[in-house]
């Protein structure tokens, strides 16, 4: 092997048992020492499967793999391998052996013989890396889905791999913990010379690498530098995959006459289209105005929340306050987002929205307290969504669940059943016993069609040989099987592919628009909020921090960035062009940007020279 490489992939084929179709196929590639590497590819394209192979944990059916002159295929090299070869995955339980966090970390380490007193220094090195000392003490199970994934991270970084493997491992990321796990990944790329290969969805990260390869059906497609490759334009969509939406707006403002070559970075694109405006003599100038429409309710399923506090183990070591305070409401007929930063409590208060978690008061035991002599009568959260007073203890909350369907974070953990239609058909039974067999057949058959999958051919498939994203849309079919009034789904598109992330939000507007009253998104990604939401709110450290339209809530940007969040993309794009003298007011959708930015640039602005 070449100094020079330090992975050689050679003609990799791999079968999963019982699978007539190869998830690589004749795969061939080499990745330099110090590269770093972004692997994209729509969901089962081949891309996880290619990195388990890069350190041991699957071996090839044919072909070759070689880390650091070293063969992979060779069982006897496999310890050597995974010191080598460092993978974090997409789902952080999966890598979580320890109660406590420091110890989680130190697990790798401890186990390649590495002494105590360095153990303790990668501890701290690690944690401080991913912005996690604070909680080293902590226990993983009462972390959210982004503080694990971030733990996860720390755990591989300890053990000091020459070649790092993330595979998806920011999608469950708010994005400041993107952006700080994607830095740390930098750093060591660029200052240790760490070689990386990250695997990814989110086009933006892809960008940050030396050289890109394209997965499809478990084939190379496509291999270049990032700029390469997402210039190749609709050919991408050919592969499953969704252009990246700075190119489809380069591609609308260009269409409308407009010089703008396909840049990749908001304040690019901000400066090519400033540059348009001069040129035309538009010296100055605010497009035409955005007034959101206000939003009225039919109120018969409107949610509302007051006073809503909760604490996770409460008198012990471990209590944490999850929500503070929280007064909010939701009418009935939006399609409502939640966002917030990782840890702000966003699925705690969702989860109370039908009763996972109960109010104290709906609790049979509970009586409540007398005020203290001189002191204010105590607090008393209170919920109500539609009908029902999830306060009272004597609320029906099996008719509530039935009204009020929930698809978790990881909607796989949904799944149990031994088949798919014995897993959509649960709730339908336990929520209705008088349906006839042939009644809850329809029903079945009628979900799953919803959600795109053939009925016939998964029907009776064990929902765990199914992709990821299959996985996804038979929980949500388990969920809209009882037809609920109000659908909450908590981070609904995380970890699928751009297309992936489309299909689902059209699943949930046609939902929306046939027969469920309200939907409710937890969400990370600022683009898909204001592309889909009447109205958001914003939760930071347990509290209501704002609420209202997307684009009002948007226009707070540096305010949301320091709460570790961001903003849309066309918000970035607008604030580069309001430093250069152009205000863009929109809706921050991508269709609505386009239109005001091509308005202005025709002279329909105000204010233009």
């Amino acid at each position: 092997m070449s100094e020079e490489y330090v992975i050689e992939c050679e003609n990799l084929k791999f079968f999963y048992p019982g699978s007539e179709t190869a998830a690589l196929n004749g795969v061939s590639f080499s990745v330099r020492r110090g590269e770093f590497l972004s692997v994209v590819g729509h969901n089962g394209s081949g891309k996880s499967t290619l990195a388990r192979l890069l350190n041991g944990l699957l071996q090839a059916d044919e072909g070759t793999v070689r880390v650091l002159g070293t063969d992979v295929g060779d069982a006897k090299n496999a310890v050597e391998i995974r010191k080598s070869v460092g993978i974090v995955f997409q789902n952080p339980d999966n890598q979580t052996v320890a109660s406590i966090v420091e110890d989680d970390v130190a697990f790798g380490p401890e186990n390649i013989g590495v002494d105590r007193e360095e153990i303790s220094r990668r501890i701290e090195w690690a944690l401080g890396a991913v912005g996690m000392l604070d909680y080293r003490h902590a226990t993983p199970s009462r972390l959210s889905g982004g503080q694990k994934q971030r733990i996860a991270v720390a755990g591989v970084l300890a053990v000091k791999p020459q070649i790092l493997i993330l595979d998806e491992s920011t999608a469950m990321l708010d994005p400041k913990g993107r952006k700080e796990v994607i830095d740390v990944v930098k750093r060591l790329n660029e200052e240790e010379g760490m070689t990386v290969i990250l695997i990814t969805h989110f086009m933006e990260e892809a960008l940050l690498a030396d050289r890109t390869i394209v997965m499809n059906k478990g084939e190379i497609a496509l291999s270049g530098t990032p700029e390469e490759i997402f210039e190749s334009g609709e050919t991408l969509e050919t592969f499953n995959l969704s252009l990246p939406k700075i190119t489809v707006l380069c591609n609308a403002l260009r269409g409308a006459g407009m010089r703008i070559d396909n840049v990749l970075r908001p304040e690019e694109l901000a400066e090519k289209i400033a540059e348009n405006f001069v040129n035309r003599g538009i010296s100055g100038g605010q497009s035409q105005k955005f007034t959101p429409k206000p939003f009225e309710s039919a109120h018969e399923w409107d949610v509302e929340i007051s006073d809503l506090s909760f604490t996770y183990s409460k008198k012990s070591p471990f209590a944490k306050k999850a929500l503070d305070g929280i007064d909010l409401k939701i009418g009935e007929g939006e399609f409502f987002g939640v966002i917030g930063h990782t840890g702000s409590g966003k699925s705690t208060l969702v989860q109370h929205l039908n009763a996972l978690i109960k109010l104290p008061s709906a609790n049979k035991k509970y009586r409540a307290k007398k005020p203290k002599n001189g002191q204010p009568a105590p607090v008393i959260p209170r919920i109500s969504v539609g009908q029902f007073d999830l306060s009272d203890k004597k609320c029906d909350f099996k008719a509530l669940r039935a009204s009020v369907g929930m698809v978790f974070q990881y909607p796989e953990y949904q799944l149990f059943a031994e088949t798919v239609f014995q897993d959509v058909a649960f709730g339908l039974k336990n929520f209705n016993k008088n349906l006839t067999p042939e009644e809850i057949a329809q029903a079945v058959e009628s979900s799953i069609e919803i959600v795109g999958l053939n009925y016939e051919e998964v029907k009776d498939k064990s929902p765990f040989d199914l992709s990821g994203g299959q996985k996804r849309r038979v929980a949500i079919a388990g969920v809209i099987v009882t037809k609920p009034h109000i659908l909450i789904l908590d981070e609904p598109a995380a970890g699928l592919d751009p297309k992936g992330k489309n299909e689902i939000m059209e699943l949930l507007h046609k939902l929306h628009r046939e027969w469920c009253k309200t939907v409710i998104i937890v969400s990370h990604d600022m683009d898909e909020v204001a592309e889909n939401c009447t109205r958001a709110c914003v939760i930071s450290e347990g509290k209501v921090f704002a609420c209202g339209h997307p684009a009002d809530v948007f226009k707070r940007a540096d305010e949301l960035r320091s709460l570790g969040l961001d903003v849309p993309m066309t918000a970035k794009i607008a604030d580069g062009l309001a430093r250069r003298g152009y205000i863009i007011d929109s809706d921050c959708t991508l269709d609505d940007f386009s239109e005001k930015v091509i308005g202005l640039f025709n002279g329909e602005g105000e204010g233009n020279a």
